[in-house]
């Protein structure tokens, strides 16, 4: 039987989620990528809250120019300068079991420059 892409891709993701886990010392970037937007949260998974999240619907990210992976490298920024603020400097990369490439990948780029340790 073959699976859809999207059952695939859940796949991969429980495969990374049963090693990626986020602590207080050190929590886990979660990546999710519609066809349109990309999300990104910063979630301690020990109390189950989010500390710090960004997405190409942001008000300055989604008025800012550029295609889908410049505003993916935007995305990945705000969310590591508002993990700073919150006293975060090292964090686990999830990338939700898309492929680390294209738009995954320059939001971790993004983010990297913007402060962040993975």
């Amino acid at each position: 039987m073959a699976l859809t892409k999207n059952e695939r891709r859940l796949r991969i993701k429980n495969r990374i989620r049963k090693v990626v886990s986020g602590t207080e010392a050190r929590p886990r970037m979660s990546v999710f990528r519609s066809n349109k937007e990309i999300y990104a949260q910063i979630v301690d998974d020990v109390t189950g809250k989010t500390i710090s999240a960004a997405s190409t619907r942001d008000k300055d990210i989604s008025s800012a120019s550029g295609n889908k992976t410049e505003k993916a490298a935007l995305v990945g920024k705000a969310v590591a300068e508002k993990a700073m603020k919150a006293g975060i400097e090292t964090i686990s990369f999830d990338r939700g079991g898309y492929l680390y490439h294209g738009r995954v990948k320059s939001l971790a780029e993004g983010a990297r420059e913007a402060g962040l340790k993975f």
